[in-house]
């Protein structure tokens, strides 16, 4: 099974992280990764199983997560998928017609290489793939 994509984490945005970390800790007790600050935001991971939930907070109003909000409000921003070849799938969407927001790899959360896709190419979900 390691070979199969599979969920990575749920991105959502949120205006406030403490408010939206009150439920997941207080309330179901799960326990935080420590923030992390990229693209812009701060992200605060928390473990469900093999897969996590992120938490992204904007640092400005111009940050991608920041407009995120602005425009649709809070809620789910992407879907993330495991692959084992991110280069491979890369290729694979290429070939296939998907446009891509990330023509090639860059560094996300955790220093994992993260590309996404255009939510225009998968029925409007912004989709992120990682390793």
């Amino acid at each position: 099974m390691a070979d199969r994509p599979r969920i990575a984490h749920v991105g959502i945005a949120v205006p406030n992280l403490e408010t939206a970390l009150a439920f997941y800790r207080d309330v179901l007790g799960v326990e935080p990764h420590p923030p992390e600050v990229v693209d812009g935001a701060t992200i605060v991971a928390l473990p469900f199983g093999d897969s996590e939930v992120e938490l992204l907070a904007p640092l400005s109003v111009e940050s991608p997560i920041g407009k995120f909000l602005a425009k649709r409000g809070p809620g789910i921003h992407h879907i993330c998928y495991r692959v084992p070849d991110l280069d491979a799938a890369l290729e694979a969407c290429r070939a296939a017609g998907y446009r891509l927001v990330d023509e090639v790899p860059r560094k996300g959360a955790a220093g994992r290489r993260i590309a996404f896709l255009h939510p225009k190419a998968t029925a409007g979900i912004l989709l992120e793939l990682t390793e």
